[in-house]
């Protein structure tokens, strides 16, 4: 038995992986049988941010972990995918939070959607995560088509401006699964399904309700951000080990950001423009050390770029929009024109 746990999978011994599974495991066990056994809690800022610090504190700890098993280069390209992960999450976050408040979804039952929608990205980053390594591993230049994608979303993101969101309570989705499917007008409580009268038929039959219209609409933003976020994870390192880890971690803390942030979105206008740039730059790097041997970028450089672009980001979107907190919402566009 004991030697069947030092066989060699992706690379990794299979404790490695067993073991970390088994703490993923224990990590949802916990949100879910201990912090959030009463349903009808609402989670406030201050908790939030406590669950973020946790996470993080939690996800760095295993960068130790990684040093003292791996070395100290596989733990650096750990953290700096953890933080890149990380960063490109807190787009994702505000566009859970104007799902949400589009569908009219209240705060008591956020989380409820919330992880569901994470244990599905769990499982789709899992999926996503194996077809890009094997990908990277059998097909070199993959890494190039990365790099290139990666440069042409920051542009992207860079030349789309700070256009307004739309009306996700009114989406294409949302009215095709009301055509499709029995929907629920009003929400019953946290459940995602319930079992009424079809007035058509006169039978008890089985309707969604408003919050699985939200779950569905959560994971497909997951699988838009994803897009971006894996072949940012392989242009940083191809070990899959690494790249499986910090993306897990990086979403495992993003419910408990969700709530920091979600009251905050506006304050956040130009982050964006960081995440461009981080994507841009990781692209770039690709292109400059890989694609045609230039110059080796070391995994430090990567996470000090990383953060100086995050934290200016988040540093000159709160200096801009410092007063708009107060201004009602013509005066605050004003204001940041």
């Amino acid at each position: 038995m004991v030697d069947f746990l030092y066989v060699e999978w992706l690379g990794k011994p299979l404790w490695m992986w067993l073991g970390f599974h088994v703490l993923i495991a224990a990590l949802l066990a916990f949100d879910l049988g201990l912090l959030h056994r009463d349903k009808e809690h609402e989670i406030g800022v201050r908790e939030s941010l406590g669950l973020t610090a946790f996470y993080l504190t939690l996800g760095l700890a295993f960068g130790g972990f990684i040093w003292w098993e791996l070395g100290w280069t596989p733990a650096e390209e750990y953290v700096t995918g953890l933080v890149v992960e990380k960063s490109l999450s807190m787009d994702n976050v505000f566009v859970i939070a104007m799902i949400l408040t589009g569908l009219g979804v209240p705060r008591t039952a956020q989380h409820r959607v919330l992880l569901w929608g994470i244990l599905a990205a769990v499982l789709l980053r899992g999926l996503m995560i194996g077809l890009g390594a094997a990908l990277v591993h059998q097909v070199h230049w993959i890494l190039s088509l990365f790099a290139a994608f990666l440069i042409y979303a920051g542009l992207k993101i860079l030349f789309s401006g700070h256009e307004e969101q739309g009306d996700f309570g009114n989406s294409k989705v949302v009215r095709w699964m009301r055509r499709r499917f029995r929907v629920t007008p009003e929400l019953h409580g946290q459940k995602f399904a319930v079992r009424k009268t079809d007035p058509k038929t006169g039978r008890k039959a089985l309707w969604f309700t408003p919050l699985a219209l939200a779950l569905v609409l959560v994971n497909g933003a997951d699988v838009i951000f994803a897009v971006d976020s894996v072949p940012a994870i392989f242009a940083i390192t191809t070990d899959t080990f690494v790249v499986y880890t910090s993306n897990i971690f990086a979403i495992l803390g993003l419910r408990a950001l969700y709530f920091a942030l979600a009251a905050m979105v506006d304050r956040f206008a130009y982050l964006k423009t960081a995440l461009a740039f981080i994507l841009i730059f990781i692209g770039a790097k690709i292109v400059v050390a890989d694609t045609f041997g230039l110059l080796k970028v070391q995994p430090w450089v990567s996470l000090v770029v990383t953060l100086v672009l995050l934290l200016g980001g988040v540093a000159y979107s709160l200096w801009r929009t410092r007063g708009e907190a107060t201004l009602p919402e013509g005066e605050a566009r004003a204001h940041r024109a």
